[in-house]
């Protein structure tokens, strides 16, 4: 929330507007005073890495009732405040949009009641409301992700995976209880993220004999050598007919069927708390400035709104169709009546096993990226489920060209995987066809400008018309913390990366909390992605970060001290500047450094730090372990259908173009993208495409360090319905 908060006040103050703080949530609003004060562009620094909400927030019987909402219109009028942001769930959004209704006559009261000039009613005759989302549970519709998710799932991860150390020493069965009243996204995509062995959630009741089943399931995953069992319970979960499944149910089930030593861990409010994630600040940062360009564009007869997330980009949906969405699904809920057509739909279209089994391979190209392992123990599995043999190829090219191709894979091998950092079979950032000792097969090499990842698959698809043993079906994702991969907007591994960036420019930060005026100079990976070091810059709050995709020269970087120096005159006591590792080949990270040092002198001191292969290691996040999981099982069910259509008399031959492709995000859809189509869109001498989304962040980072900019990359204007204009999966093969 601090994130949503902080860019709400900048930007406010960066378009000229008057910006007030309203402590303790619409209690502040209702008794005024001191609660209501006047915010600045210093009461808003060194807040970004903090949790909670350092303005507070609070429950208010008294603005349900209408005397509690004549108080709060009255100390908003006495201010002239006409514009309210606010971040919570349905519930705060609901009373604000009430209040918006009332407004007209709560002023009319107050003049009646004396306390207002007749005036005012004219003067401020409409309250604008935008809102955004606040809730660990990710359960408001019209949105992808709410502010505080993310941060919640790292929370529960952190947790899982430190239990899961002393669960495969003892030998011992762990049930978790994560939030989710009504809602259970965390359980359900922590359950993904660790590889938990059941999932209880209150929107898909099982069936009854569950218990069973369950059981049967714990006693076979344990029979094959599994030290550990985890099982995850959302706070809300029942059953078919409307009873609770509680955690210490769950646990007593499971001493009295099977004897297993049971410990039962109930998060609670952990999940609330801590630094927020770098997906989070990001997020928060995004809708806080859209809010403000919503306010802005906003008219007497324009509906209250909610600046939402949908695939990367920040849209706005109306207040109240998100909110009787929520409560027609609350409603659905609370009737008992339960659908399994989803639950069908994925067994059937995942787990069907195929009438003619194959041998598929799964390998790692490239550095490595945390998600890695996470990717291939999906693919591993959901090809076992579709009845193929699965092998695993060990560093690579290099490694499939020597013939390091595992026995058969099986379902128990890739256990575990999910929380593993690297790339357990193994991988070279030089594995590439034509780097290895011999060319693979022989195959010709495309030319040195052919690099990496799309080169990978181009050449094997060339390849086709020399060898036929490349006549198969090849999919290929996108893993790389640089986030360079042309035809994805997003790489598995670069939200581990952003993240481990953010943590440590928050420890660099603080390192010099007994330090005045201090500059840190941070070198990030990347390659020429400027990617990590510009969303890394805007989850750090930094002051600048230099990128290839950005040219800059001795003027700018001149300009950027001139402009620190300012901000140190002030109260902000420490500067951050970001240098993407290949942005500049003259103006190195030891040049910045010299240079912010010399011109900065009796002003600010410098230090710099390269961050290096730090950015790469780590156990995966969330994010990026179901991310794995998602488009690795996508991948092998377009892998598994174009096996049976390409194969023939005995044999698979696919040569087409769309039998060879990668498979990327793009805005919120899985797609399947031939690599030949891919090429006018990539700078291969670079390893980028030429279009990239994020650049559009570039303005809102400098808008938030104080820059005079201009910043018109918003998809404002008009409002986004929930459903009609959300992209719709018309086709399975295509869109996820």
């Amino acid at each position: 929330m601090n994130g949503a908060v902080r860019a709400v006040v900048r930007m406010g103050l960066y378009v000229g507007a008057k910006v007030y703080f309203i402590h303790e949530g619409y209690q502040g609003m209702v008794d005024g005073g001191d609660n209501i004060k006047e915010a600045t562009w210093e009461s808003v620094s060194s807040m970004l890495q903090l949790g909670g909400t350092v303005i507070g927030s609070a429950r208010c019987k008294e603005f349900r009732t209408h005397e509690g909402r004549l108080k709060a219109a009255h100390n908003l009028v006495q201010r002239g405040i006409t514009n309210l942001c606010v971040i919570g769930g349905d519930g705060s959004l609901t009373g604000a949009n009430l209040f918006k209704e009332e407004w007209s006559g709560l002023l009319n009261e107050l003049v009646e009641q004396g306390l207002i000039e007749a005036d005012a009613v004219q003067k401020y005759s409409a309250l604008h409301i935008v809102g955004m989302v606040g809730s660990i549970d990710n359960d408001f519709c019209g949105t992808d992700m709410t502010i505080g998710t993310d941060s919640a799932l790292h929370r529960i991860i952190e947790v899982v995976d430190a239990i899961m150390t002393t669960a495969q020493s003892h030998q011992r069965t762990f049930v978790l209880e994560v939030m989710g009243r009504h809602c259970g996204y965390l359980a359900l995509v922590s359950g993904l993220a660790c590889g938990a062995d059941w999932v209880l959630i209150p929107e898909m009741p099982p069936e009854d004999g569950w218990e069973e089943k369950m059981c049967q399931k714990l006693s076979a995953t344990r029979s094959r050598g599994t030290r550990l069992n985890i099982i995850i319970v959302a706070e809300g979960a029942i059953d078919r007919h409307g009873k609770p499944i509680t955690s210490s149910f769950v646990k007593d089930l499971v001493v009295k069927c099977l004897g297993f030593d049971t410990r039962v861990t109930i998060l609670g409010h952990v999940q609330r708390g801590g630094t927020p994630s770098a997906f989070d600040r990001i997020l928060a940062s995004r809708m806080g400035v859209e809010a403000v360009l919503a306010l802005l564009e906003t008219t007497a007869n324009t509906p209250a709104c909610v600046v939402s997330l949908c695939g990367n980009q920040s849209v706005r949906v109306p207040l109240m169709e998100c909110v009787q969405m929520v409560s027609a699904v609350l409603c659905w809920k609370q009737s008992k009546i339960f659908t399994y057509s989803i639950r069908t739909h994925t067994h059937t279209h995942i787990f069907t096993k195929l009438e003619n089994n194959f041998n598929v391979a799964v390998l790692n190209v490239g550095a490595p990226a945390a998600g890695m392992n996470a990717a291939v123990r999906s693919a591993v599995r959901v090809g076992i489920s579709e009845g193929h043999k699965m092998f695993a190829v060990s560093d690579g090219f290099e490694g499939f060209y020597k013939g390091q191709v595992s026995l058969e894979v099986k379902w128990g091998d890739v256990g575990g995987w999910t929380g593993q950092g690297g790339s357990l079979l193994g991988t070279k950032s030089t594995s590439r066809p034509d780097q290895s000792s011999k060319p693979l097969a022989d195959t010709k090499a495309l030319g040195s400008a052919l690099q990496a990842f799309l080169s990978l698959l181009l050449q094997l698809y060339e390849a086709r018309a020399n060898y036929e043993e490349f006549c198969i079906p090849m999919c290929m994702l996108p893993a790389t913390i640089s986030n360079n991969v042309p035809g994805t907007d997003l790489s598995i591994g670069a939200d581990t990366a952003l993240n481990a960036i953010v943590e440590t420019c928050d420890r660099i930060k603080q390192s010099a909390s007994g330090t005045k005026r201090r500059v840190f100079i941070i070198e990030t990976m990347g390659g020429y992605c400027g990617y990590l070091a510009t969303v890394g810059g805007l989850a750090s709050g930094a002051d600048a970060a230099y990128i290839y995709e950005e040219p800059f020269d001795i003027k700018e970087l001149q300009a950027n001290v001139e402009h620190l120096t300012e901000k140190m005159k002030t109260s902000i006591q420490r500067g951050l500047v970001l240098r993407n590792e290949n942005c500049n080949e003259n103006y190195t990270t030891d040049f910045i450094y010299q240079l912010y040092s010399e011109e900065g002198r009796g002003v600010f001191d410098c230090r710099k730090n390269v961050l290096g292969h730090m950015q790469q290691g780590g156990a995966p996040s969330p994010f990026d372990r179901n991310f794995g999981t998602k488009i690795s099982a996508k991948a092998m069910q377009w892998v598994s259908k174009k096996l049976v259509e390409t194969f023939r008399q005995g044999r698979v031959f696919a040569n087409t173009e769309d039998s060879c492709c990668l498979l990327g995000m793009r805005r919120r859809t899985l797609v399947f993208q031939p690599v030949v189509q891919l090429k006018d869109e990539t700078d291969f001498v670079h390893r980028i495409p030429k279009e990239q989304w994020w650049l559009k962040l570039r303005p809102l980072m400098k808008i938030l360090a104080k820059y005079k900019t201009s910043y018109d990359v918003s998809d404002s204007g008009q409002l986004e319905h929930v459903v009609h204009n959300r992209p719709k999966d018309s086709d399975a093969s295509v869109a996820m």
